[in-house]
């Protein structure tokens, strides 16, 4: 593999962007690549932002995804793709669940969620939305929205010849391998 691949995966607390982003470096260090994942927790258990930067390739030297470098974006709520829109390289690729997750001044009536934000984002990048609640609701899990946009990652980044089901056995309790690779499969087919 010529260079490293940059991976920006956020959401909001709870959504289990952290979660994904294990089942990818798993992955992604069970098929030889060398890897570096870092976190960002911020408020996310009061439902703030949360970002985990994931690179890889034959070396690399550090997690830090800079301004203008992830090749992929993948958002798990709208607001977020917008927030993190400029660590996308020009012609790197966003994920887009359409799901949004409104904040406390919006939920305090201070403020109204945008309208619009998809279309903003789709007029600046190659994007790609999915809607991984709808999905994951199909499947009788909502939690598992996360491993449906890591589908969609894995097929949109061209990294179907991993073992993802043997990363996604790895990081997730036996109870909830099954749906969550049903979730996985759903989320490559929607991209």
């Amino acid at each position: 593999m010529a260079g490293t691949k940059s991976i920006l995966l956020v959401g909001v607390g709870g959504q289990g962007t952290i979660l994904a982003s294990k089942i990818l470096s798993t992955g992604l260090v069970e098929a030889g690549y060398d890897v570096k994942m870092s976190e960002i927790h911020g408020m996310a258990q009061r439902g703030g932002s949360v970002s985990t930067q994931v690179r890889y390739g034959d070396n690399v030297a550090s997690p830090i995804i800079g301004r203008g470098e992830a090749d992929i974006l993948v958002s798990f709520e709208i607001m977020e793709a917008l927030r993190w829109l400029e660590y996308l390289k020009p012609e790197g690729k966003i994920v887009v669940n359409d799901y949004e997750i409104p904040s406390a001044p919006i939920l305090m009536g201070k403020k109204d969620y945008p309208e619009g934000v998809i279309d903003i984002i789709k007029s600046k990048a190659n994007t790609s939305v999915i809607n991984a609640a709808e999905i994951a609701e199909e499947l009788g899990n909502l939690k598992v929205m996360n491993v449906v946009l890591f589908g969609a990652l894995v097929k949109a980044m061209g990294l179907t010849g991993i073992d993802w089901e043997k990363a996604i056995k790895d990081n997730v309790k036996e109870k909830f391998v099954d749906i969550n690779i049903k979730a996985f499969n759903r989320g490559k087919d929607a991209v």
